[in-house]
């Protein structure tokens, strides 16, 4: 099992949001490169990265923290945020993304994920962030009446990476994830899940590896690891053997 530490990038700054919210955003970091650097040396063999602007805009817009990032560390980075087409996904595959996440675009147009798929197999993950068990879009800001399985299920028969759910109500909250609802989707599916929104501690870490062990493909963490509460070296090693962190 993977862990994966966030680094979502707001105007050029690591932060995190309150619920999804824009205007509630806490900055955590001024450099996501020096970031970025401090997950590898930890042990941290992936990294999530999310545009925020780029999410809510539809493009791009954090682009040169994106760049920093690839050319500071050797770490792999899955990214998403505003990457809504065929041209932007070359574009960060050719620059070394090792996986691209598309989030919107698989509710509004799932035959162009499906393209994007067989184009780049094995490199496309579908993000998949729920309020009350329905999928949102646009930046978390529309919440739609198609669940999270259900979407789920749509790419079922392509060459798809990885899903991520993400659970909004729980995300930068510190609240503990849903643990109930992220399983019942990994077991629903064949894709593999990653885990994401509110964990909050080792424990919480403990307790998604013990229901997932044989269904999660991977953990992201953000906030508890800038507050302090987890810490990346012990969460890798939890998540890789089983080591009581």
């Amino acid at each position: 099992m993977i862990f994966f530490p966030a680094i979502d990038l707001k105007d050029g700054q690591c932060v995190r949001l309150f619920r999804g919210n824009m205007d509630l955003a806490t900055v955590f970091a001024n450099d996501p490169a020096e970031q970025a650097r401090i997950f590898q040396e930890a042990g941290c063999n992936w990294l999530h990265v999310v545009d925020l602007n780029g999410a809510f805009e539809g493009q791009p817009v954090n682009g040169a923290a994106i760049d920093g990032i690839l050319a500071a560390t050797d770490i792999k980075v899955q990214l998403g945020g505003g990457i809504r087409n065929h041209t932007t996904i070359k574009y960060w595959l050719d620059r070394g993304v090792s996986r691209v996440i598309l989030g919107t675009a698989a509710l509004k147009e799932p035959e162009f994920v499906k393209r994007a798929c067989e184009d780049f197999p094995g490199r496309v993950v579908v993000g998949i962030d729920a309020k009350g068990g329905f999928a949102a879009v646009e930046g978390w800001s529309e919440v739609t009446q198609v669940t999270a399985i259900e979407l789920a299920k749509v790419f079922e028969d392509v060459d798809l990476a990885a899903i991520i759910y993400t659970d909004i109500d729980r995300d930068g909250v510190m609240s503990g994830p849903n643990i109930a609802a992220t399983i019942n989707l990994a077991r629903g599916v064949s894709t593999p899940v990653i885990a994401s929104g509110g964990i909050s501690s080792i424990a919480d870490l403990h307790a998604l590896k013990n229901a997932g062990e044989d269904f999660l493909a991977g953990i992201i963490s953000g906030r508890a690891i800038y507050d302090g509460v987890i810490d990346p070296a012990k969460a890798v090693a939890l998540l890789r053997g089983g080591v009581d962190a």
